[in-house]
């Protein structure tokens, strides 16, 4: 009988720790699904740690070493992400684990290791309701054409609302839906809806190309995931002004800085012709905060503030007083629109949130304190 060469046993050892890696690597997912934790996050030198209701906890598991996790992950990487990871230090990709939820993976070096960082993706697309959302948040997703953005630090809940929002046109419009994401994380069915999700370094090789095509795919509601640059929101607008429905994210705290945050994607000079373009096709902005909730059976409960484009804002929007709109906000509750602070009171009265907590989200804690009061700065 022949027997195997050096390097055959060499293969041989190396394939069985890849597959024993991978095994592995499925027991921490396994474990995020379990302690109905929303991360994982594995650094050489520390046990793996889990976030639960927005808190990071450790693991009992013993500490990493940096071999380790290098052979958890690496084996995940097709040969392309492993250059990607090689040249700019971090890639991103989605794993599915079977029969279970989806993650959405970045996998980055730091002082020289490999550490990872992974997001749960419930399989099941959740509704308004069991999101908590405003019943604003279900009618800006029944509009039938303009830009609409959601913003929030990471960890906000974009992604989500935007699936929610979409899901909800899923079953109740017969239209055309292209999403272009790096990379996908919530999975769509077709229902009363045709979807298309395209991913970026999978179905299409840059962000940029798949904008670039996005209009010859006939869509009727686009999704572009994050307003990353000029490039991504001039294609946002455009496809905003020939009468389609576009949703973004922006990383931003407030519906003030959201604006600010759109403008300074562009130079001096171009941010006029931004701004005009803006005005006319911004339907509205929602932006939220996530925090803890000691309403039984609710982990975490979303802060919403709302800002619709109507006519006064606009207005400011052309007049560059940007600032002012914070308090049309404030002041335009019947038209739909709410600030912090008054999501923060309605969750306060509903005893969904700690005040002490509430007041270390709110932009403005002392008015927050004197609305609690029944004395309104309105």
């Amino acid at each position: 009988m022949a027997q195997n060469s050096p390097h055959d046993r060499a293969s041989l050892v190396d394939d069985y720790k890849g597959r024993q890696a991978h095994k592995d690597f499925i027991k921490y997912l396994k474990a995020v699904v379990d302690l109905d934790a929303s991360d994982l996050h594995l650094k050489a030198g520390s046990p793996a740690r889990v976030r639960v209701t927005g808190r990071m906890r450790p693991t009992k598991s013993e500490k990493l070493s940096s071999k380790q996790i290098e052979d958890l992950v690496m084996p995940m990487l097709s040969e392309p992400q492993k250059q990607f990871l090689h040249v700019h230090g971090a890639v991103d990709l989605a794993y599915e684990l079977e029969g279970s939820d989806r993650f959405r993976i970045n996998i980055f070096r730091q002082r020289g290791r490999l550490s990872l960082a992974a997001r749960r993706v419930p399989r099941i697309i959740p509704e308004f309701k069991d999101l908590h959302l405003p019943e604003m948040v279900q009618k800006i997703a029944e509009y039938r054409q303009g830009l609409v953005l959601v913003s929030g630090i990471t960890g906000a809940g974009k992604s989500t609302t935007l699936a929610a929002m979409l899901e909800h046109i899923n079953r109740n419009r017969s239209c055309h839906i292209v999403t272009i994401e790096d990379p996908i994380e919530f999975l769509f069915e077709d229902k009363k809806a045709f979807i298309n999700q395209r991913e970026v370094g999978i179905d299409v090789s840059t962000f940029d190309d798949a904008l670039r095509y996005l209009m010859r795919e006939d869509p009727d509601v686009v999704l572009i995931g994050e307003m990353r640059d000029k490039l991504s929101f001039a294609a946002a607008l455009r496809a905003a002004e020939t009468g389609h429905l576009v949703f973004a994210t922006v990383h931003s705290s407030s519906t003030y800085q959201t604006i600010t945050r759109i403008l300074e994607l562009f130079p001096q000079e171009e941010r006029g012709l931004a701004r005009q373009s803006l005005c006319f096709n911004l339907r509205a902005i929602i932006s939220l905060k996530l925090m803890a909730s000691i309403g039984e059976g609710i982990d975490r409960v979303p802060a919403t503030e709302i800002m619709l484009n109507t006519a006064t804002v606009r207005k400011m929007l052309e007049d560059e007083r940007d600032a002012d709109i914070a308090d049309i906000i404030r002041t335009s509750a019947p038209e739909g629109m709410q600030d912090f602070n008054s999501s923060l009171l309605e969750l306060i009265e509903k005893e969904w949130v700690d005040p002490r907590v509430a007041y270390d989200y709110s932009q403005n804690p002392d008015e927050l304190k004197m609305r609690i009061k029944g004395i309104s700065s309105m």
